[in-house]
């Protein structure tokens, strides 16, 4: 029986399937592929979290957050100051602000 997954899988897996008896197919991506399968895998990550709310589904959405930034090279030290950046500029979530309406008064849409 063949059983179709057609995505991106942490690399031990392979050796995985095989150590378990398996055959498989796979192959390597191509720059380009590797990012779109990746944007991929953050969807699947975070949807399998809001599924289960388990914190383990985090460290696979920050294990897929790390492989986007080194695809997109940028270290750790220059993301970190974008997301200081932009705490400075909005804040962060620990006030628990709930934003229910904005009404727009004098034509201004901000």
């Amino acid at each position: 029986m063949k059983k179709v997954y057609n995505k991106l899988v942490r690399d031990e897996i392979i050796k995985i399937i095989e150590r378990d008896g398996h055959t498989c197919k796979s192959r390597i991506l191509s720059s380009c592929e590797y990012l779109e399968c990746l944007n991929k895998k953050l969807e699947e990550e975070v949807n399998e979290y809001l599924l289960s709310n388990e914190v383990v589904e985090l460290a696979d959405i920050m294990e897929v957050i790390e492989a986007i930034l080194e695809a997109k090279k940028i270290d750790k030290i220059e993301f970190e100051k974008i997301k200081t950046t932009k705490f400075n500029k909005n804040g962060g979530f620990s006030k628990k602000i709930y934003l229910e309406y904005v009404e727009i008064t004098n034509g201004n849409t901000k």
